[in-house]
């Protein structure tokens, strides 16, 4: 069984169709990629999938644990960024914090452990952000925009990481405004006009 199977997919705001009939299935060890302009979807598409927004009607098979890194950060400000892991640490049963820690080391943010959430710099929250949807090694992760407001550095890391829970057999689906750093992928479609269109990436990155 596949880790993430989508069928039928519709949802419409105020009578307007914002998805219209979404239809894939991810592999094991699949990065995927789905690009759109903005309000062409791709957030919301991606709520559904987490579970935080009702699709009108269609199926979301999944097989495995779930990870979520939404475009908007959702942090406590008054929690630091050790208090916001143990939080997580709890809700994700986790016997310990080693791979937490390994992932703010990586990231370059373990000065600022004992930093409150509202005292960060966006870029920082954002890693914070990363951290907590791959705290706990999910089988599937889903990723809206997950390396916005990082440095260069902090930008090539991110996808060093992407491309380790791949080789690990994770299932990773990233979704972007922009078609770049698109050989990083092993499939990548467009989300347009409610619907996932393959052919429309293909004449961006071609020119043909």
């Amino acid at each position: 069984m596949n880790p993430l199977r989508v069928v039928d997919l519709h949802k419409a705001f105020r009578g307007r169709p914002v998805l219209s009939g979404i239809e894939f299935e991810l592999q094991p060890g699949e990065l995927f990629g789905i690009i759109g302009e903005n309000g062409a979807g791709k957030s919301t598409l991606l709520r559904i999938l987490a579970g935080e927004l009702p699709a009108d009607r269609g199926d979301i098979i999944y097989a495995g644990t779930l990870g979520y890194c939404p475009q908007n950060i959702v942090l406590n400000d008054d929690l630091t960024v050790e208090q916001h892991l143990r939080f997580f640490q709890r809700a994700y049963r986790l016997p310990g914090l080693l791979h937490a820690h390994e992932l703010v080391e990586r990231l370059g943010f373990d000065q600022h452990r004992g930093t409150r959430a509202g005292l960060l710099s966006g870029g920082t929250r954002q890693k914070l952000n990363l951290t907590i949807a791959l705290m706990h090694d999910p089988d599937i992760v889903l990723m809206d925009e997950p390396y916005q407001g990082f440095d260069w550095d902090n930008y090539l890391n991110f996808w060093d990481i992407a491309g380790e829970l791949r080789d690990r057999g994770r299932t990773v689906l990233i979704i972007s405004h922009i078609a770049h750093d698109i050989e990083r992928f092993d499939r990548l479609r467009r989300l347009r006009d409610g619907q996932l269109d393959e052919s429309a990436v293909i004449e961006e990155v071609t020119g043909a």
